[in-house]
Order: C-alpha cells, then sequence, then structure tokens
C-alpha cells in the first residue's frame, strides 16, 4: 500500500508538470507569456481571497464554540479565579488582533488587486505607524504583566506563621510522589539525600526535633477547604514539576533546591464531583515534566475535605517517630 501510494503521489506531480508545460506552450501559440499576471487573474484571486477570509474566520469561531470550554477545568482555588481572567483577557486580546489584522490582510488583498490602471504607493519608513504599533502593544502588556505579578506574589510570598494554614512538603522522584506533613510544631524537620535508607525513602533527619512529629503519607494527601496550604517542594533524583490544574498551580521540584508556593483549596471534592457531574472525580497532582519512561504514572490523589475531616484524617496518620 506504501508503494501505491507513493507511485501515485509521483503521478500527479508528473502529471502537474506537464499540465504546466502545455499551458505554457497554449500560451505561447497566442503570443502571451503565461507569468504576466492579467487583470481577470488578479480579480479572480481577489475573489478568491474574499471566500478564504470568509471559511477562515467560520473555521476559527466553530473551534472556539466546539473546544472553548475545555481550556481548563474548573478552578478549584483562591487565585484561580483571577488567574482564569487574566488567561480569558490575554485570549480576547489576542483573538481579536487575530480576527481584525486577518481580515484587513484579506480584504485589502481583494480591494487592492492588481490592476493596470493603478501604481502601487510606496514609503520606507513613518514615525507615526512606528509609535503606535510600539506603544499601544507595551501598554496591554504592561497591564498584564502587573495583573499577573499582583496574583504571582500572592502565591509566593509565604503565610505567615501566625496565620492558621497547613505546612505541607512534597517531594518528587522517579516515578512517585510523597507528601509530608509538619506535626503539632507547625514545622518541618531537616532532610537531605544523604539520609536516604531503607524506609526513610525521602532521607528525613531522625535526630532533628521537628522531624520527630512530621506525618509521611503515599497515595494521596488531604487538604482542608478555605484554610492556606503553604506548599515546600523537594526533588531527590531530576527536576519534577507539581502541577495541580484544578488549583491553577505549578512548580518545579529541583534537586537540592526547596521551591515553594501557597494557595487556598475552595472547593470540597464532594462539591467538585456535583460541580462535574462526575461522582469518580478527584483532584490530581502530576509530573509536568517527561522525567523518564514511566512519567506518565507520577500522579497522586488530592482530597479537599472539610476542615474536621480533614483534622480527623490527619491524626490517623502515624508520625515519622513512633
Amino acid at each position: 500500500m506504501t508503494v501505491v501510494i507513493v507511485i501515485a503521489v509521483l503521478l500527479v506531480i508528473v502529471t502537474g508538470v506537464q499540465l504546466l508545460k502545455i499551458a505554457e506552450l497554449r500560451a505561447k501559440s497566442k503570443g502571451e507569456n503565461i507569468w504576466e499576471v492579467k487583470e481577470k487573474d488578479g480579480k479572480f484571486q481577489a475573489s478568491l481571497m474574499i471566500v478564504f477570509l470568509i471559511a477562515y474566520m467560520a473555521y476559527f469561531f466553530w473551534q472556539i464554540y466546539a473546544w472553548g470550554d475545555r481550556v481548563l477545568p474548573e478552578p478549584a482555588s483562591e487565585h484561580g479565579v483571577p488567574y482564569d481572567f487574566l488567561l480569558n483577557l490575554t485570549l480576547g486580546i489576542i483573538s481579536s488582533v487575530f480576527v481584525l489584522t486577518h481580515i484587513f490582510l484579506l480584504y485589502f488583498a481583494y480591494k487592492y488587486a492588481y490592476s493596470a490602471k493603478r501604481k502601487a504607493y510606496h514609503f520606507a519608513h513613518s514615525n507615526k505607524l512606528e509609535l503606535i504599533w510600539t506603544i499601544v502593544p507595551s501598554l496591554a502588556l504592561t497591564v498584564l504583566i502587573l495583573f499577573g505579578l499582583n496574583n504571582w506574589n500572592k502565591i509566593m510570598k509565604p503565610v505567615p506563621a501566625e496565620t492558621e494554614h497547613v505546612l505541607l512538603e512534597l517531594t518528587g522522584q522517579q516515578f512517585t510522589w510523597t507528601a509530608r506533613y509538619a506535626g503539632e510544631d507547625k514545622k518541618l524537620g531537616r532532610s537531605h539525600v544523604t539520609l536516604i535508607e531503607g524506609a526513610n525513602a525521602t532521607g528525613v533527619d531522625a535526630t532533628d526535633e521537628f522531624a520527630k512529629d512530621d506525618k509521611i503519607v503515599k497515595g494521596e494527601f488531604h487538604l482542608p477547604v478555605n484554610v492556606p496550604v503553604q506548599f515546600v517542594f523537594r526533588s531527590i533524583d531530576i527536576i519534577h514539576s507539581a502541577y495541580m490544574p484544578h488549583f491553577r498551580s505549578q512548580m518545579n521540584c529541583v534537586p537540592g533546591v526547596k521551591t515553594q508556593f501557597n494557595f487556598v483549596p475552595t472547593k470540597t471534592t464532594a462539591e467538585m464531583r456535583e460541580i462535574t457531574g462526575n461522582k469518580d472525580f478527584n483532584y490530581i497532582l502530576l509530573c509536568n515534566k517527561i522525567c523518564g519512561a514511566a512519567h506518565y504514572n507520577m500522579q497522586m490523589d488530592i482530597v479537599v475535605e472539610s476542615k474536621e475531616d480533614y483534622e480527623k484524617w490527619l491524626a490517623e496518620q502515624k508520625s515519622f517517630v513512633e
């Protein structure tokens, strides 16, 4: 079948070349040059531009209608709402510019199709145009960047120690995640890759007083709704990326470096199951770096629940040193 397809493509190419030669010979027999553009050719091509514009725009808006609701899932964090607003605003600006420039481009191709009665006007430079297309995008970008930085600073600034919050460390390794909660002292104990041994897969320092009441969990981790969560990220082998799409959060996990962000969950797992109509829905932590052959399997379920249920679940987890 592959050979047949290749032969068919070659025959189409050869046929096209021969048709061009026939057209050239026909033009020569009439005393014409095939490469000379005639006014009727220009008008025909201009009409095709309008046809293409209508079809192209129809296809563009159909894609928005068909796929627009699949850009991102329902936001489930405080900063997710302004994040989505900024994304939609940016997409709206880009889409508007895209549509307008294509309308002007293809309309001008139609309006100024070749005519022997008209000569194109040429100018080399315009300070006014340079200012317009430099200042306008710069102002738009400034507004978008300032809005984004404001949101970024909120999730990057550590939660104050005196504020009620959950302190949680996520450690990535090929190809699993481990969560570690600060104990009653509200502090995470020391950890280092040189201390990794046996069951101590993340290298927590058992001699550190702050580490003894830390709680390490696998498989899934829980978060209380409407309570700030301060995340700390580590990696013990290569670069991973902790990605929680419903919470609009992602952070690289870099060996030898601790990274962080925080957010406030606003919808419990049960509420999101009602919103999505999916009784099996679960929040999920993914790795968003291609970290090896089993990268696709590096994930962890997240359960968001009431503060009371969260505290009950946490109390059932074993401390690091018992």
